[in-house]
């Protein structure tokens, strides 16, 4: 069920069977009883409450280092996005457990099991006053005291236990929610289509409720309370995901697509030298015909891992006989599917730096709205509930994308809305508008900053800062949904929950490239002190925005690169094969 699944057999004809997915049982899925929005339901109901999780940590916690663990500004920052690196940088690892080992459903169970640990953890650590320094000025006029090494230690313990939950469940979401969708029938491929906004969408309404009910909660009640509801939450989405075992559809696992492109590039670098055939015919296949990935002319240098050179390449198998060797001697097929990941290299290397503008949405603009009036009648917002446009941004573009204009695009132009390949240039464009609003208001802060009287509260309004909370909020609505749907549909079926995680570590090394930044800047300027009315932040955003301008430009050049998708005949509507039909 979570591992790998039976062999298969021929298809019996039936055609309320799906071809390639099982039931818990191992039986050939049932469409009318399994997958569709009735599995993915309770898929989705998980990843909301993670995000609910993370982001409720992740978005008010450099408040938590500044104020109570007596943090630099930078430090602070750095280790927000440290964190958030690790956890994306994770879903790698996840991607190659669920691939090789465990299988998607598995994963998801175990990872989310580990998240709800770390979280309870992080409840019981910030209860106790023994792991925090005391609170400034208490007892004496010494400076604010540094948490130690100790109590930073313990704080480390439980993020990163979260982040390797949030690693291992957050790479086989998203591939687990499509396994629920037959793309062979035309109306639940339809469906598929929409899954990727819907996806994006209901968990937003996760981060939604973390920067509002749970900052509030961790402001006015207590952290402990709110980390504690956190995992009380997580218990339960694991408890609805598990009771959803009878509906979902399970596929088969082809082993880890890690060890497969390494099998081709190392047969492919020692065959280097001997020559390759004049036609795509002659090099080695051993795919059945409906199964086979179509030979491409692009990089030419990896066809040599399918250069046939007799005895060398075999070994011997299982039963005396000699069998190929998949260090030496790869089928065509192979050979394309790590072509097909190669493509998508260049994109995944220009959508990095959107995530590294996304990580200031996070931190310093956090700690600007913690210096600036929050008052809204007689009540004070906080500070990184701001966020909450932020997150209205990305739920209402999806909406007004999702239910306007891919309506009005299609009786317009026949075109269902945008590709995945525009809605990423879209995104890019908006987060560079975005940073130079910040560096705009940021400006008009400083100014304020430097004639206040009041060094706490600035009389000037937090809400100068929502354009920047908009415009890269909008943006993240298209570059996450176009990202999601260009590594999935573009990457072969056997890689696709290892697809999933390399567009998740864009958002990893985003994050540690803004870490980077940030420790390069505050160590060869002034521009990034230690409090934010005695730094120029606006400059640091101004850098960003130029930055983001030279990356769009690499973009749109690896854009127009990027081939289409390859779809084997496997993947087109036919009759095919089924599981294993054991009961």
């Amino acid at each position: 069920m979570g591992g790998k699944m039976e062999i298969e057999r021929p298809w019996s004809g039936d055609g309320n069977l799906v071809h390639d997915a099982v039931d818990y049982l191992g039986c050939p899925a049932d469409r009318s009883s399994t997958g569709s929005w009735l599995g993915a339901a309770s898929v989705v109901g998980i990843e909301l409450c993670e995000r609910l999780a993370t982001m409720g940590i992740a978005v008010n916690l450099v408040t938590y280092l500044t104020n109570t663990m007596h943090l630099p500004s930078a430090e602070s920052a750095n280790v927000v996005t440290d964190f958030m690196g690790t956890s994306f940088l994770l879903c790698f690892l996840g991607g190659f457990v669920a691939d090789a080992f465990l299988g998607r459903y598995l994963t998801i169970a175990i990872f989310a099991l580990v998240q709800a640990l770390g979280t309870g953890l992080l409840a019981v650590s910030t209860t106790l006053p023994q792991l925090r320094p005391p609170p400034c000025g208490a007892g004496s006029a010494a400076p604010c005291e540094q948490a130690t090494g100790l109590q930073m230690g313990v704080l480390y313990v439980c993020l990163y236990l979260i982040a390797l939950g949030t690693g291992g469940l957050k790479s086989s979401v998203s591939g687990f929610g499509t396994d629920q969708f037959d793309e062979r029938d035309d109306r639940e491929r339809t469906a598929m289509g929409y899954f990727f906004n819907r996806f994006f969408f209901i968990i937003s309404v996760g981060t939604l409720l973390a920067v509002t009910v749970l900052v509030y909660i961790q402001d006015h009640i207590g952290r402990s309370w709110a980390y504690g509801i956190c995992s009380g939450t997580m218990l339960v989405a694991i408890a609805v995901f598990l009771s959803g075992t009878r509906r979902y559809r399970y596929k088969r696992s082809s082993g880890s697509p890690v060890v497969h492109i390494l099998q081709v590039l190392v047969a492919a670098t020692r065959k280097r030298g001997l020559k390759r055939p004049l036609t795509a015919a002659a090099l080695y296949e051993d795919r059945p015909e409906d199964a086979r990935i179509p030979h491409t002319a692009q990089f030419p240098c990896l066809d040599s891992a399918a250069v046939m050179a007799g005895e060398e390449d075999n070994e011997v198998g299982p039963h005396g006989r000699p069998v190929p060797n998949p260090w030496k001697l790869c089928s065509v097929s192979r050979v394309e599917e790590v072509k097909m990941v190669a493509r998508l290299m260049p994109v995944w290397a220009t959508t990095i730096l959107f995530w590294t503008i996304y990580a200031q949405m996070i931190t310093f603009s956090v700690e600007q709205a913690t210096t600036m009036d929050r008052r809204m009648g007689g009540f004070e917002i906080p500070a990184a509930s701001l966020t909450v446009f932020f997150v209205g941004a990305i739920m209402l573009t999806l909406a007004v994308y999702d239910r306007v204009f891919i309506p009005l695009c299609r009786n317009l132009t026949g075109r269902p809305g945008f590709t995945n390949l525009e809605k990423i240039g879209i995104g890019l464009v908006l987060s560079i508008v975005g940073m130079a609003a910040a560096a705009f208001c940021e400006k008009k802060r400083l100014a304020v900053a430097a004639t206040a009287t009041n060094g706490d509260v600035l009389p000037i309004s937090v809400f100068l800062l929502t354009p920047q909370f908009l415009l890269v909020g909008a943006g993240e609505a298209f570059i996450y949904t176009g990202q999601l749907d260009f590594f999935i549909t573009r990457s072969p079926k056997s890689m696709k929950t290892m697809s999933t995680g390399l567009f998740l570590t864009t958002l990893s090394l985003g994050f540690f490239l803004s870490s980077a930044l940030v420790s390069f800047v505050g160590g060869a300027t002034t521009w990034l002190g230690d409090t934010i009315n005695h730094s120029r932040l606006d400059y640091f955003y101004w850098l960003l925005a130029v930055l983001g301008a030279v990356n769009l430009a690499a973009y749109l050049v690896c854009a127009m690169w990027a081939a289409p998708a390859v779809i084997s005949k496997a993947e087109q509507p036919h009759p095919g094969t089924a599981a294993d039909e054991k009961c």
